[in-house]
């Protein structure tokens, strides 16, 4: 936070929002050492949680460079009352923390289930798997697409945009529906459930789909429009004529 104070960038904590979760991956696989998790479980979702977050930090990062703040926050900063260092916690640093402790829950229990995977674990996996190629080719199409100079003012309707809207969101949303299914061998599993709720439910209606939308539909208005109407909002199906 003193950082994007001094900076007055406060979306650089967009970049730390993946690796907050293997931060919490680490930790809790360390403190359940000996306490008889079953040890590939505990592994598995490690590997799992790390892979995601390091590979969305780094894209983040990367994305983000050169740019400046997200105009989230600065919408965000406009309404500022009290004091910075209060507001700031409210609004942003203090809130994102309570939303990773809560959507990591499927992560910290799981660390502790005895019972080996199972026929459930390895369905988790596989959907895990889904939803990460769907966030991470999705990223490398649209990053492959605003790279080209003769795509500037377009629409990305090409690819997995072409089945949805919102392929990192979607794939983002199958990730942690993944990691909670894995955790479901633990008796607190099903209070779990919270994770990909809460997720998905930040992607579709706060965070992502909703202001993402709002945005485009402010800059390219018939155009993007005309995009809806010919694509998915969300869950990919076939592109509509």
């Amino acid at each position: 936070m003193a950082v994007a104070i001094r900076i007055r960038n406060h979306s650089i904590i967009d970049i730390f929002w993946g690796p907050g979760f293997v931060l919490v991956a680490a930790v809790s696989y360390w403190a359940s050492t000996g306490a008889g998790g079953d040890d590939v479980r505990r592994t598995v979702m490690l590997a799992l949680t790390a892979i995601w977050g390091l590979r969305l930090g780094a894209y983040i990062g990367n994305r983000n460079r050169g740019h400046g703040q997200d105009p989230r926050y600065t919408a965000i900063m406009r309404h500022r009352t009290g004091s910075l260092v209060g507001f700031l916690v409210r609004k942003i640093y203090g809130l994102q923390g309570v939303l990773l402790l809560v959507i990591s829950l499927p992560v910290q229990l799981a660390m502790y289930e005895p019972r080996p995977l199972g026929v459930l674990g390895v369905f988790g996996i596989a959907v895990w798997l889904v939803g990460f190629l769907f966030e991470a080719v999705g990223d490398a199409q649209l990053a492959r697409f605003k790279k080209d100079p003769a795509n500037a003012g377009l629409i990305m309707a090409r690819g997995l945009w072409a089945w949805t809207r919102h392929p990192n969101y979607f794939g983002d949303a199958c990730v942690w529906t993944g990691l909670w299914l894995l955790s479901l061998g633990h008796p607190a599993g099903l209070v779990a459930v919270l994770s990909p709720a809460v997720m998905t439910t930040l992607l579709v209606r706060y965070s992502g789909k909703a202001l993402l939308e709002k945005g485009m539909r402010r800059r390219r208005g018939a155009a993007f429009d005309d995009y809806v109407a010919r694509t998915s909002g969300f869950f990919p199906l076939p592109p509509r004529r």
